[in-house]
């Protein structure tokens, strides 16, 4: 046995042609039985890949002519021994069955009815990533992301539970500076929550990272075979579906594409897959003294955003109509949205026209925006529950730095041995007493 030859390629050259070819009609084998070989045998193997014909021995030899290769070194043998060559009358004729599975693994390609089109999967990436900043802002066009994903919208601080309705999630002030980023920016801020959750989940944090660098390293739009993930790794690349990083065809395929979306894993530049048409870039918004504002935009998300703290009134083509009001400013304070965040988004995406004005915004406007803010702020409503008659100062301190720990202390009177719990941090509380009691 040759000294470079590993026990696995003695396993495969005792194997029938039969089903080495078998074994080569799978990319990933050929790629790894390629791999097996030295650099030489390599290197002929890629130069025969395209041409029409056999190659020659002594095309062979001139082609290594510089590396003083003779024909003696040439391994032909290893190459015969496993049905990747075969030498007829001092011709090379590389295994057509080889040759189309490490063209398909070069390539990224699996089988050809395995493969979707470019066009397809930047629309699979944009509808499952605008799925989830479209539920963000409350669309009734949107459907709801998958648990896991609204699960970590809410520990990211980006989506809380409505107050009224448990049910319901509405957008945090933190959510709507989300909408406010790029599509690089907003995608790590996702992933990185779910690497912070991925221990807690009992995933490998370092597999997970891992794992992403890979998929964004890979080549976009082109098939990788699923054999020989982990189960860590199975259920990383089901979940980045959620986020249109890949696409599958189903949940039990065995190869995934990755999307134009997954390059911003290893980019520091925005992702080409863009929510907003170029002109929009510029700016779309004029907003008049008399509060009316006026969107040149036909983007749904951009005018889902929009309705966040403006009234609507018309929708026309390219064009949308409304007015901001006290109620409408009111309700986007009330999800958590601040006056200043209103105020910058309005004078980020304003108008080329808008900025021959100084101030760019209508100071009358923007000044009462913020007076509506501070009418707000006067008096803040919170459901919870009172706690008093603590016997002793003791007991007093030790519930009321237990309700701090969990962040659910709302108000406390040292003086008069009272707090107020907010309604989730009550039965933890409670429970808590309780423990102290027994």
């Amino acid at each position: 046995m040759n000294d470079a030859e590993l026990p696995i390629e003695t396993f495969l050259k005792a194997q029938p042609r039969t089903v080495l070819n078998r074994l080569y009609e799978k990319p990933a084998s050929c790629l790894a039985v390629f791999r097996l070989l030295p650099m030489v045998a390599r290197q002929i193997i890629l130069n025969m890949l395209f041409l029409d014909g056999p190659l020659t021995v002594e095309d062979c030899l001139k082609f290594f002519q510089q590396r003083q290769t003779t024909e003696h070194e040439i391994p032909l043998e290893r190459m015969e021994g496993l049905s990747i060559v075969k030498l007829r009358a001092d011709k090379l004729h590389l295994n057509d069955i080889f040759r189309k599975g490490i063209v398909g693994a070069l390539n990224g390609s699996g089988k050809e009815h395995d493969k979707v089109g470019i066009e397809f999967l930047d629309s699979y990436a944009r509808t499952q990533w605008e799925t989830i900043l479209y539920f963000m802002v409350g669309s009734e066009q949107s459907t709801p992301p998958r648990n896991t994903v609204l699960f970590l919208l809410q520990r990211a601080g980006l989506m809380q539970r409505d107050m009224n309705d448990a049910r319901h999630l509405n957008i945090t002030s933190a959510g709507f500076q989300f909408l406010l980023q790029d599509v690089n920016s907003q995608l790590w801020a996702l992933l990185l929550q779910y690497l912070r959750m991925a221990e807690e989940r009992n995933m490998d944090l370092v597999e997970v990272l891992a794992f992403f660098f890979t998929v964004g390293g890979l080549e976009f739009g082109r098939a990788y075979e699923t054999r020989g993930f982990s189960l860590t790794q199975m259920q990383t690349l089901e979940e980045l579906s959620d986020y249109g990083l890949v696409y599958r065809t189903s949940k039990s395929a065995k190869y995934f594409f990755p999307t134009r979306l997954a390059a911003t894993l290893t980019s520091t530049a925005t992702s080409a897959l863009s929510t907003l048409d170029d002109q929009e870039e510029q700016g779309y918004l004029i907003l008049e003294t008399n509060y009316r504002v006026y969107a040149y935009t036909s983007n749904l998300l951009r005018i889902a955003i929009l309705n966040l703290f403006v009234t609507l009134k018309e929708r026309l083509p390219n064009l949308v109509v409304g007015q901001l009001t006290r109620e409408s400013v009111k309700s986007a304070l009330n999800k958590g949205i601040t006056a200043n965040q209103v105020i910058t988004y309005l004078t980020h995406h304003a108008h080329p026209q808008m900025h021959k004005n100084d101030p760019l915004l209508p100071a009358t406007v923007s000044d009462q925006i913020r007076l509506w803010e501070r009418e707000k702020n006067r008096v803040a409503t919170c459901a919870g529950n009172l706690y008093t008659e603590f016997t002793s100062i003791h007991d007093y301190e030790q519930v009321r730095d237990y309700a701090k720990s969990l962040g659910v202390l709302q108000w406390e009177s040292e003086a008069k041995r009272m707090l107020f719990v907010t309604s989730e941090g009550h039965e933890s509380v409670r429970e808590f007493i309780q423990r102290r009691r027994v």
